[in-house]
């Protein structure tokens, strides 16, 4: 049966298993209205459309 010799620490049993979790940068697209960099397959911030659609009305004049 197998044993370990001695206690393994958090450090070096978090570290085993680092190299299959690194951090990517998220996807972005081009919005093909305002070209606003968004997220694929969401509803624009910037313009508020979606394939093309306006779905959401911006208000593009912000007042301070």
């Amino acid at each position: 049966m197998a044993v370990p010799k001695g206690k393994v620490s958090k450090a070096r049993r978090n570290s085993r298993n680092s190299a299959n979790f690194k951090a990517t940068a998220p996807t972005l697209v081009e919005c093909p209205q305002c070209h606003e960099l968004k997220a694929p397959h969401t509803v624009c911030k910037k313009c508020g459309t979606y394939k093309n659609e306006t779905v959401i009305i911006t208000d593009k004049k912000k007042t301070k």
